[in-house]
């Protein structure tokens, strides 16, 4: 475990290949976190995926170790991709092809951004939970009420550390089931997240424009895009994430493959280990097979439904 300092935070970062030289010739995953949660929740990924790959995890400002003592972080999209990305050229990640960007709920945004940025050394995004929606008056009012709740759940989140309501919490972020280990590391993330972040983070998240910006930066991204999702997550309707993927089958010139996981939330990565982990190896051979020349034609997009 490390820490990357500049004007922004005192960014909390590990790295697989800090303690095993050996992993700095494997790819590289960098996983980008969602709402109001620390890097902790990726560790039983990150144990199948090591030895094949190098694994980043950070915490992004206002979560976890990060320290923005003292500063001053721009709270936008592009502000935690800045500091996204000064991990990846401190890493030496932008030097060759040889990224994977995984990005979870809120963490799809930033990563599509990083996406964009660092194109010539992504071989695969992976967007797990962060859909779009159809622009009516009924989704308008929906994000109008969710931002009302975002409000409403910093303002009063310690609540969230007593029962019923913290069991209610969990069953809500997670449909199958979870460690105690993981349940207590989701809460004491969400209520010890800084508040001004974790608020500014939900609001930009929900934002019209910010969403129609990320629509069409997913669209743009020219490297194969795995779009996941629990089907039975209850934090964000899972029907957005099949929007962005028939969005992007539609528009783009790269593979789209799209993961359904037909029992499980929000948290696929605690929910079903292993099934989550094999999607990605899966995504991520195929990236690399895009990438050789001697390659067969590849179909545009595929989708997938895993009971």
């Amino acid at each position: 475990m490390s820490y990357l300092t500049s004007s922004r935070c005192r960014l909390f970062y590990e790295d697989t290949a800090e303690n095993d030289p050996s992993q700095q010739e494997k790819p590289a995953i960098l996983f980008v976190n969602g709402w109001a949660i620390s890097s902790r929740y990726w560790k039983p990924a990150i144990e199948l995926l090591r030895q094949d790959f190098r694994c980043i995890t950070y915490d992004q400002s206002g979560t976890g170790k990060t320290s923005i003592d003292g500063c001053r972080p721009d709270l936008t999209i592009g502000g935690f991709a800045d500091e996204a990305g000064a991990l990846i050229e401190h890493l030496g990640l932008d030097k060759s092809r040889n990224l994977h960007i995984v990005g979870h709920s809120m963490g799809g945004m930033v990563a599509t951004e990083l996406c964009l940025r660092y194109k010539d050394a992504l071989l695969s995004s992976t967007i797990l939970a962060c859909g779009i929606f159809e622009e009516t008056p009924f989704t308008s009012l929906g994000l109008m009420f969710l931002g009302g709740l975002i409000d409403v759940s910093m303002n009063f989140r310690n609540i969230f550390q007593v029962e019923p309501l913290r069991t209610l919490f969990i069953k809500r972020a997670a449909t199958g089931h979870i460690s105690k280990e993981y349940s207590d590391i989701i809460i004491e993330d969400f209520t010890t997240s800084d508040k001004a972040a974790t608020n500014a983070v939900g609001h930009f998240s929900i934002d019209p424009e910010a969403l129609r910006t990320y629509t069409r930066s997913v669209i743009e991204i020219a490297s194969p895009v795995l779009c996941c999702v629990g089907m039975a997550d209850h934090t964000i309707p899972p029907e957005g994430t099949v929007t962005l993927f028939e969005k992007r089958k539609a528009s783009a010139t790269s593979p789209t493959r799209l993961v359904q996981f037909m029992h499980l939330g929000h948290l696929p990565m605690l929910e079903d280990t292993p099934r989550f982990v094999d999607e990605l190896k899966k995504h991520f051979d195929f990236a690399q097979h895009f990438y050789k020349k001697t390659q067969p034609a590849a179909p545009l997009a595929e989708r997938v439904q895993i009971q």
